[in-house]
């Protein structure tokens, strides 16, 4: 497993993330653990959670995830691994996370809170990258990056990063960082994927020019690049099919952008030019995602052990520059397939 650095900071990282966030809801606990040894015994040693996980968020199962987790990793060395997790974004957003009595901000008492309260999870002393998981662009950038300075100085943080971000927050944030002498973002995690190439459009020249790395979640956008959504329904039991039956109303909206006439087109001619050139999908689009120049690591999720081997099979594989071209073409044919 390739190992490469996050940002300009002291961390490497396999270059395949364990997503969790089905860990406590669409996976049970033998079945996550499964997965987990799974993947480390494939040489990830990079673990992605949220003390809001998992999803859908609820206020019964918010923090399952990192318990779970943080019961798995305390049978084993805690320096092999690198974990991440996020404090939840403000409450008066575009969703309410099921914390702190539903006024959740990210200001100084709700993050050191967050933070402790994962750090107890974990059963660790501290967490090697440190997010919000959505901004609060209405408030002061300082407010928040002073008190994760705190954290990194103080042991409890290695290394600090931005989820769900801008451009306009991104370098708003390491301008106001640089100018206030604290640590700065060294990783976005922000959807990407082949059929949500928005990233590519501004996002990814702040990343190259600051040396910020890029965590890509949901490569293979949501389970569509699978092409299990291909006949226009929605499986029961899929992510979506939770979605549209127990989640609110951004959820409903969130499933149908990404399965739609324009992004199940997509997603049949991508699995058209991955079977010529040798690929399961799922293996093509893992691998298509990490093989960017801004990317440090691709966040992959599961929700049985039977769907880690073609994730695994993406470790260490080059997408030749013709199958890229046949691929960049469709993008060029239907652009923005999730609007």
């Amino acid at each position: 497993m390739e190992q490469r650095r996050l940002g300009k900071s002291g961390l490497v990282v396999s270059e395949i993330c364990m997503g969790t966030m089905t860990f406590g809801s669409q996976c049970a606990k033998d079945e996550s653990f499964k997965i987990l040894d799974e993947a480390q015994g494939a040489g990830i040693d990079f673990l992605d959670l949220a003390e809001i996980y998992p999803v859908p968020p609820n206020s019964d199962l918010a923090g399952i995830t990192e318990e779970w987790v943080g019961e798995w990793v305390s049978s084993r060395s805690r320096d092999s691994f690198i974990i991440a997790t996020k404090v939840g974004g403000p409450a008066h957003g575009w969703f309410n996370p099921p914390v702190r009595g539903g006024k959740a901000a990210i200001d100084r008492r709700h993050i050191r809170q967050a933070l402790e309260g994962s750090l107890r999870r974990l059963k660790t002393d501290y967490i090697d990258l440190y997010q919000v998981h959505w901004p609060d662009h209405g408030m002061r950038a300082l407010d928040t990056l002073e008190v994760l300075n705190d954290f990194v100085r103080e042991g409890k943080v290695r290394v600090i990063g931005c989820s769900n971000e801008t451009s306009y927050g991104l370098m708003k944030s390491l301008w106001a960082s640089e100018e206030a002498g604290y640590r700065r973002y060294d990783t976005i995690q922000n959807n990407f994927s082949f059929n949500n190439r928005r990233f590519e459009d501004e996002l990814a020249e702040c990343c190259l020019r600051e040396e910020v790395s890029l965590l890509p979640y949901s490569p293979l956008a949501a389970g569509v690049l699978s092409g299990k959504y291909n006949e226009g329904t929605i499986p029961a039991g899929s992510r979506f099919d939770d979605y549209l039956k127990k989640a609110g109303p951004r959820q409903k909206a969130m499933a149908q952008r990404f399965v739609n006439e324009r992004s199940i087109e997509s997603t049949k001619r991508f699995m058209q030019v991955a079977e010529k050139y040798g690929y399961h999908p799922v293996t093509a689009a893992v691998a298509w995602s990490k093989q960017h120049d801004f990317v440090a690591s691709t966040i992959v999720g599961a929700t049985s052990l039977k769907q880690m081997k073609p994730i695994l099979r993406a470790a260490g594989e080059v997408l030749s520059k013709e199958m890229l071209h046949e691929l960049d073409q469709i993008s060029e044919q239907i652009p923005y397939p999730m609007g």
